[in-house]
């Protein structure tokens, strides 16, 4: 295997963490619980948005992982974290987490996606 088919496997499996993450979160919103519930009011939101948090979770997780679709995955992706780091600091919470989470989307994302590397390219070529 080429050093550029080892570079998209290591994406893929940053992608993949990442998402899990992301379902994660989801399943436990899903579940419910007393935890999901403190965390909830904590963060002044009300507990009818458990469900649609959740539906969007997994709905831009499903959009990331698919290859045609995974730059728009990765946009909405990082306006549910933006959203989350909004809440965070709304409440004096950290929010560490939540920009690594957006990081390593896009390091996925970028290791594993050409189209990607071509709008954002790390390297110039240098001109002989």
């Amino acid at each position: 295997m080429a050093a550029s088919g080892k570079i998209v496997w290591v994406g893929r499996g940053i992608s993949v963490l990442v998402s899990l993450v992301f379902l994660i979160s989801a399943f436990m919103k899903l579940k419910g619980g007393a935890e999901v519930m403190q965390g909830m009011a904590h963060l002044g939101l009300p507990e009818s948005l458990i469900l649609p948090l959740a539906i969007l979770e997994v709905s831009c997780v499903v959009i990331y992982l698919i290859p045609a679709t995974s730059i728009l995955g990765a946009i909405l992706l990082t306006g549910y974290i933006g959203g989350a780091i909004c809440t965070h600091l709304r409440v004096g919470d950290p929010f560490f987490i939540q920009i690594a989470l957006g990081i390593f989307v896009w390091l996925g994302l970028y290791l594993r996606e050409n189209r990607l590397k071509a709008l954002i390219p790390l390297r110039t070529r240098q001109v002989s």
